[in-house]
């Protein structure tokens, strides 16, 4: 009975020494108090957001921001606008691939169900079925989505930035003419030829999502 007294002993002190950590023989412990912003909906959080900036925008009538805090204003609410469409673009871009893909498919599959009727059915009638409307579909999506083309361009352009990085770095090219002292001239240059390069990819994919009969060809990229 020794051991089973001590054991019982010392499993009581364990537990009123956890119980006094935790403070369960005192006060109650602190509750935790979750920010404000988990007690509205978003929907009112956007109301919420919407009634300050109209505040902001009252209490700035009285007074006459200078030129330089004007365009800063502007940069900033710039970068939401470009957020507002690109999330605008991607949501329509989504809806009207969905629904191209339902009628390439939804094509394919009429003319397809259309000739199952004329069939004498055999392993080699059933094959030619399978294999013409998997290439019809294929054929479908490449000629519409244009995979090629987006893989070249994105290519292209990802070995003009790399050439470009290569040659800021190494100081080689048209970068050799700028000196240690020069390196934010260099950066500067850098950073407007590799902007350059971008801004002509995001027109490249423009140009392929138009229609096959309004697409030009996409020009080669600035050398500038």
């Amino acid at each position: 009975m020794t051991p089973l007294v001590v054991a019982s002993a010392i499993i009581a002190a364990v537990c009123i020494d956890h119980a006094a950590k935790i403070n369960l023989m005192g006060s109650r412990p602190p509750t935790y108090t979750p920010p404000d912003r988990y007690k509205y909906s978003l929907a009112e959080l956007h109301d919420r957001l919407a009634a300050r900036r109209e505040e902001l925008r009252r209490s700035n009538l009285g007074t006459q921001p200078t030129l330089r805090e004007r365009r800063s204003i502007y940069r900033e609410e710039t970068s939401e606008v470009i957020a507002q469409y690109g999330r605008e673009s991607r949501h329509y871009r989504r809806v009207h691939n969905s629904l191209q893909s339902l009628i390439m498919v939804g094509s394919t599959a009429v003319t397809t169900i259309a000739a199952l009727s004329q069939q004498d059915w055999n392993w080699q009638s059933v094959s030619v079925v399978v294999l013409g409307f998997s290439v019809t579909l294929a054929s479908a999506f490449t000629g519409y989505y244009k995979y090629r083309e987006r893989s070249y361009f994105l290519r292209q352009t990802s070995d003009a930035i790399e050439e470009e990085l290569n040659a800021v770095m190494l100081g080689i090219g048209d970068y050799s003419q700028f000196t240690e002292e020069q390196e934010g001239a260099a950066l500067a240059r850098f950073t407007q030829r590799v902007e350059a390069l971008r801004n002509e990819q995001r027109r490249r994919e423009q140009q392929l999502d138009q229609p096959a009969d309004q697409t030009a060809a996409p020009p080669n990229p600035p050398s500038g």
